[in-house]
């Protein structure tokens, strides 16, 4: 037995192997059975192996090179023993011919013919998405045209789809039953092809196709038999999906009813047949209504457009009442009264009539109130706000806004009834903003951003502010906050955050964001967080370039609310880094006009403006932003490189300059950042030498304009921190060692600009006598005359230069170019319009807007202004402004000059506008947009003012020109806003109290008083001296009562000096360009009076009720100054009601015991008293009103009157004093509290009938119908506390009342009334008094003339003694009748 092949043995062994086994004849082990064909016809496994044929490997004859690929011959099958092929035919052909499948009839398939179908593009609409094609409505067209054209009953049930294909063949079988009265088959009458339409062939091949086709088909059925149509129809059945045959077969019996509603009476009555026991295949259609919907007892059938159907997805179970909204809209209602009605509003904002009718496709149409209705609600949208779907959240989001800010631009006007951001936040929108940007996504995070910068960015504000920004003082501005907020002092905002933080009481800090938010919106938001949320957006999340801009925007906002919220924006981690770092890169790639798709990594102009509107918070937090945020190498590099090498967009490299230079002008004005300027000077001069070219083209672009007002804004701070000294420090604070840091700019770094800015302003006066092109220059002249004057004033502040040097200068300017402008007919068209700017003259300019709220302020600058408004393009007072203030400054320098500058204060334009604001009218009501107007107003009035004062030491005024510039000092001094504590210490120091702006005190003015009284009708008695003599020792007195007033008009030090420091050019004492909140004015209406009312209040806190020192003294300075007002400027005390005016000198008598006894106190009150009593303002002293600074009116007089009872000791002052408010038209509660309470004061109060300061009949007349009072009246003289000789002017008046009461025949009185009269009639006639009793009975007229003060009857009338008699006979009867 041969041995198995082992390792290591090669091929010659296995071949050697093989040889052997072959010799041997050996049997193999495995036997090798090739197999047969498929059917085994030939294949015998008996058969012996054929050894001659087996495979022997021969390695002799191998080649050695393999051989070539070459294709096989193709093998063909074996045929079946059974089924011979035929030598010549294609088996496809057979294949084809034996094909029996239904998918023979669809192999001819022909293309498409699209050369003849029109185009049709899209049509644009306005709406979000395309209308929805509803499958329902394609079938409900097909149903509708097969029931039009069925007009014969067919053959039998047709068999197809829901959505047969176009070019179908169709297939009709009958029922055996069916046959006799349907045969023969040429009684049918075919009408046409019903499927086949030729759609898609050439147009004239179409219908001679269809017609073809339809031929052939009637043809094959025609010449089939009954029993071949029932067969085809089942070898049919046969080859469908059973399932689909069983989805056909349960549809129908309802297409059966389907089709019978639809044909009506036209198809013949009976059931379709059957065919073999099977249910007719019929088509259906979704739209039909299905009969075997059972609907509840008593329900209204539903108009429903779509039926629903059991083997729809989940409706198996129907609710009806869930499928109105698919119902057809109701008619729209047209509204018939005037009753109010939900406004709702567009996908645009924009409020929808209410009889309006808009078309569905509009997507104003919902499924909730008022659903014929188009728009949607305030309320819908809320709700909205909350859906599931992101996409709806976003769309409500986006109408909110586009609400809130139609709403703030005054568009829906009268139309809506109440606020509609008042509505917004009352009912939560600010927190559902603050939810929304938690949201996920961010398109509804876009959304929320843009409703939140509609919410607190008011539009306009920052464009107002920024296009004022190189105004006299135009970087100062008002925090937008509200004034009822924190009224705790009134150097509250001096403060430090710090102690400010430390002050705040625990509740304060726990209360709820919402309940701050209902006070203060900003505080409100700040309290959620919102800052880090922001923070994050703008790192994390990178959004779109508007929602950057919107959070900026936002960020801006808030930074302008306070120095507090300026803070919390600084302090907050990583946010200023981040804007920092991501929109106001050194480097990012160039951007072209196009819109980009992100703005981080690009600089950003909103970026550069929030660090400047940080910066203008505080002095500190500029330090801050310069020194940790490497600010100084961004300024450099925005600054270095011109707008068009910047790479951006020409309108946003224009407007990041200019951002740039105003933050540099911010850090200027606290003397910081001035390093920067040796870095950038070339550029500095070179920029500004072009500056005349950019005015010299014939149409300037107002965004360089923009950047040269900017850039002389810089110019001009940097100028006075050159020319400004280091002030000895204050204090030994921190913040003092600060601003004592010595400034880096000196004057001869400066000095080589002013022939540089010359030449821009002589360009730009040239263009004064063409309006149009005046007004186009915007802020430009202004910034030149601003720099020429701190250029000026820092000059002349030079220890170690010549002043020969700026004098000379100075008059060359003068000569060359201020004086000629005097004399231009157009700088007197801009005087003469002043008053048509005016905001005091035009208060309607000022009027707040239509959506102002207290909790979320704003300027209300969304409509624009209107050219000649004081923000309009032709406003004249920025370049007036300026133009004075540079007057002031060169008549301080060269006194020389103040003549020739004076002409410019004699324009008739000026004096008419002056002559507007002192005149009696109506003040503007204080707004935020009217404080900041009515700041740049005083200022040109402070200025001119200012001016006159200068030239008024040198020559003399006019005396019509010098009362004019008084009567404007006084009203300028009563109106001035916080942050102008400058101005009012300089009008109390210089305007106010000057004799010569008093002219009649040097030209008979007390002489004419003197006379004036004595020809006063109305005066009653001589209380004192003659008035005269206290007007001109008034006159003399005038430095005496300007000390009185600086020293009780005191304003608050640190405001005062931070004023100061502003108005005065020192930089480095600039605590910040944030003013006060403008609460109200500076000093009260009634100024005149407060050395009086601080004398009133100091004497009632004193617990040991002493006066305080040289009491005397303030309040003759104060009632000598109150006398000189009423005298000879009314007008100034317009303002305090006379009912206020006789409450302050009631003050003067309840300060202490022995005041009023002081002979001048004496006589001023008695002048002073005239004053109030003379007819012409006499009707106007109403004690019955509220009065300011007083609670009650009544509570002071009671007061007063227990006063009186305790130390007048029958002064007759002080009695006129009482008697005054016990005239008959005030109220009877002071006589109540005199007759009633104070009965014993009557013995004091002899004042004599002729001293009385008013006429007696304004006590007699009317008669009193007071019944309590006229008890106290009998009751006062029958007991004799009320007697003539130590109360004459009372006794006269009660007993005129008690007369004509008693007289009274008034059928109309009450029962009460009739028998208190009867009574005291009797209790009088019985009086034993006889004198009482004449007096009371014989009563006829008051007469102050006589001693007792009143005429008497020598006898009774005949009607008063008739009933008399008639009261005395019953009296008597009474009486004997009881005897």
């Amino acid at each position: 037995m041969l041995s198995r092949p082992k390792p290591g043995e090669s091929e010659v062994d296995l071949l050697r192997f093989q040889s052997q086994f072959l010799a041997a004849g050996a049997a193999p082990a495995v036997q090798l059975v090739k197999k047969g064909s498929r059917s085994g016809g030939d294949a015998n496994p008996d058969r012996p192996p054929l050894q001659d044929h087996r495979d022997v490997v021969m390695l002799d004859n191998l080649p050695d090179l393999p051989p070539a690929l070459v294709p096989a011959p193709p093998k063909r099958a074996r045929p079946s023993p059974g089924h011979p092929l035929p030598e010549h035919e294609d088996p496809e052909e057979r294949l084809n011919r034996h094909d029996k499948h239904i998918t023979a009839v669809l192999t001819k398939i022909i293309e498409r013919d699209t050369s003849s179908v029109a185009v049709n593009l899209p049509v644009p609409s306005g709406v979000a998405f395309p209308p929805v094609f509803h499958r329902s409505q394609g079938r409900q067209e097909i149903a509708a045209r097969r029931a039009s054209e069925a007009k014969v009953p067919p053959v039998g049930a047709v068999a197809s789809t829901l959505d047969p294909p176009e070019g179908a063949a169709t297939y009709e079988a009958i029922t055996p039953r069916e046959q006799g009265s349907q045969l023969p088959w040429n009684s049918y009458s075919f009408q046409g092809p019903h499927l086949v339409t030729g759609k898609g062939l050439k147009s004239q091949e179409a219908e001679q196709e269809a017609q073809t086709i339809h031929e052939e088909n009637v043809a094959r059925l025609q010449a089939m038999a009954p029993e071949e149509i029932l067969q085809e129809q089942q070898r049919l059945l046969a080859q469908l999906d059973p399932s689909l045959v069983a989805f056909l077969r349960s549809h129908s019996r309802t297409c059966e009813q389907a089709e019978e509603k639809a044909t009506g009476e036209q198809r013949p009555g009976g059931r379709s047949a059957e065919v073999i026991g099977e249910e007719p295949i019929m088509p259906t259609s979704s739209s039909e209504p299905r009969q075997e919907d059972e609907l509840e007892p008593g329900a209204p059938a539903l108009a429903l457009p779509v039926t629903p159907q059991k083997e729809w997805l989940h409706m198996d179970t129907v609710e009806l009442e869930k499928l109105h909204w698919t119902q057809d809209l109701p008619p729209l209602r047209r509204q018939q009264t005037q009753e109010r009605m939900q406004a709702r509003f567009s996908l645009q904002g924009e409020l929808l009539a209410p009889s309006v009718d808009l078309p569905t496709h509009l997507g104003l149409h919902h499924h909730g109130e008022e659903a014929e209705r188009a728009g949607y609600s305030l309320q819908e949208l809320f709700h909205l706000t909350r859906s599931q779907v992101s996409q709806q959240r976003a769309l409500a989001l986006h109408v909110l806004a586009q609400v809130i800010g139609r709403a703030q631009a005054g568009e829906f006007g009268d139309r809506l009834v109440g606020s509609v951001l008042r509505l917004l936040l009352d009912a939560g929108f600010l927190f559902l903003l603050r939810f929304s940007l938690d949201d996920r996504v961010d398109g509804v995070i876009a959304a929320a951003v843009r409703a939140l910068r509609a919410l607190l960015v008011a539009p306009g504000d920052e464009e107002l502010l920024d296009s004022t920004f190189s105004w006299y003082h135009g970087a100062l501005v008002f925090p937008l906050m509200p004034s009822q907020e924190d009224k705790e002092g009134e150097d509250e905002d001096e403060e430090p955050l710090a102690e400010k933080a430390k002050r705040k009481s625990p509740e304060e800090g726990n209360r709820p964001p919402s309940d701050v938010a209902r006070h203060d919106v900003i505080k409100g938001l700040l309290a959620t967080n919102l800052l880090p949320r922001l923070r994050y957006l703008l790192e994390v999340t990178c959004p779109g370039p508007s929602a950057v801009l919107d959070i900026l925007a936002v960020l801006i906002r808030l930074a302008r609310h306070s120095l507090e919220s300026a803070t919390r924006v600084l302090e907050c981690p990583r946010l200023i880094e981040t804007v920092i770092q991501e929109f106001l890169p050194t480097s990012w790639s160039p951007m072209g006009v196009r819109p980009t798709l992100s703005l981080h990594r690009v600089p950003c102009a909103p970026a550069m403006k929030l660090l400047r509107v940080l910066a203008s918070a505080g002095r500190n937090i500029a330090a801050r932003l310069l020194s940790g945020f490497d600010l100084r190498s961004r300024l450099c590099r925005f600054i270095a490189e011109a707008p068009q090498d910047l790479a951006l967009p020409p309108e946003e490299a224009e407007t990041l300059s200019t951002e740039a230079f105003r933050l540099w002008a911010v850090a200027a004005s606290y003397g910081q950042g001035g390093d920067l300027y040796r870095e950038l000077y070339p550029v500095l001069t070179r920029a500004l030498q072009a500056v005349p070219k950019e005015l010299s083209s014939p149409s300037p672009q107002p965004l360089a304009l923009q950047r040269a007002a900017s850039l002389l804004t810089v110019l001009t701070q940097l100028t006075l921190a050159a020319g400004s000294t280091i002030p000895e420090p204050r204090s030994d604070s921190a913040e003092a060692s600060l601003s004592s840091t010595p400034s880096s700019i000196t004057w001869t770094q400066v000095s080589g600009l002013q022939p540089l800015v010359e030449p821009c302003l002589r360009q730009t006066l040239k263009l004064l006598p063409r309006p149009e092109m005046w007004s186009a220059l915007g802020p430009v002249p202004t910034a030149c005359l601003l720099f020429l004057d701190a250029y000026y004033q820092a000059w002349s502040q030079q220890p170690g230069l010549c002043p020969g040097d700026w004098l000379q200068d100075t008059e060359r300017l003068s000569e060359e170019l201020l004086l000629p402008l005097l004399s231009q007919p157009a700088l007197g068209r801009l005087w003469h319009s002043l008053g048509c700017c005016s905001p005091h003259c035009n208060p309607q300019s000022c009027a707040p807007a239509p959506e102002a709220l207290p909790s979320l302020v704003s300027l209300g600058c969304a409509g624009g202004h209107p050219p000649l408004s004081l923000a309009g393009s032709a406003s004249p007072f920025p370049f007036l402004t300026a133009l004075l203030s540079l007057f002031n400054t060169l008549g301080w320098i060269h006194k020389g000059l103040c003549g020739q500058l004076a002409a410019v204060l004699g324009a008739p334009g000026l004096q008419n506008y002056f002559l507007q604001c002192v005149a009696p009218v109506s003040a503007p009501h204080l707004t935020p947009f009217s404080a900041w107007a009515l700041r740049h107003e005083y200022h040109l009035q402070h200025l001119a003012l200012a001016l006159a004062q200068r030239v008024a030491t040198i020559q003399p005024v006019s005396a019509t020109s010098a009362a004019l510039y008084h009567s404007m000092a006084l009203a300028l001094l009563s109106r001035l806003l916080p942050g102008s504590e400058h101005l009012a210490h300089e009008l109390l120091l210089s305007c106010v109290f000057r004799l010569e702006f008093l002219p009649e005190g040097a030209a008979g003015g007390p002489e004419a008083a003197d006379f004036s009284d004595r020809l006063s009708l109305g005066s009653g008695g001589d209380l004192g001296c003659e008035r005269g003599t206290l007007l001109a020792q008034a006159c003399q007195d005038l430095p005496s009562i300007r000390s009185c007033y600086l020293t009780h008009c005191s304003l608050a030090r640190a405001s005062l000096l931070a004023s100061q420091a502003l108005h005065r050019g020192e930089l480095q004492q600039v605590p910040a360009l944030l003013l006060p909140v403008a609460k109200g004015p500076l000093l009260p209406t009634d100024w005149p009076f407060l050395p009086l009312i601080q004398l009133y209040h100091r004497a009632s806190d004193s617990p040991s009720g002493l006066p305080p020192a040289d009491t005397v003294g303030t309040a003759m300075r104060a009632l000598q100054w109150v006398l000189v007002l009423e005298s000879w400027r009314p007008q100034a005390l317009r303002a305090v009601p006379p009912a206020a005016r006789l409450a302050r000198l009631m003050c003067v008598f309840l300060v202490d015991s022995e005041l009023f006894r002081e002979t001048p106190i004496q006589h001023l009150v008695a002048a002073l008293l005239a004053r109030l009593c003379q007819p012409e303002v006499l009707p106007n002293l109403n004690l019955d009103c509220p009065l300011p600074g007083l609670t009650s009116f009544p509570d002071l007089y009671a007061n007063f009157l227990e006063h009186f009872e305790a130390v007048s000791f029958g002064d007759h002052l002080f009695g006129a004093l009482v008697l005054l408010p016990l005239q008959r038209r005030f109220s009877v509660t002071l006589r109540l509290a005199l007759f009633g309470e104070h009965v014993g004061a009557l013995r004091a109060l002899g004042l004599p009938l002729t001293q009385l300061p008013v006429s007696l009949e304004s006590y007699t007349a009317p008669p009193e119908d007071n019944l309590a009072l006229l008890q106290l009246y009998f009751r006062a003289l029958v007991t004799g506390a009320l007697q003539s000789r130590w109360c004459p002017v009372l006794y006269a008046v009660a007993v005129a009342h008690v007369n004509s009461f008693i007289f009274c025949q008034d059928p109309k009185s009450s029962d009460e009334v009739k028998a208190a009269r009867r009574s005291m009639l009797q209790k009088t006639w019985l009086l034993a008094d006889k004198g009482l009793r004449q007096h009371l009975l014989h009563y006829k007229l008051p007469n102050s003339a006589l001693p007792e003060g009143f005429e008497l009857y020598p006898q009774l009338p005949p009607l008063r003694q008739q009933y008399l008699q008639k009261l005395i006979s019953g009296v008597l009867q009474n009486g004997v009748s009881e005897t």
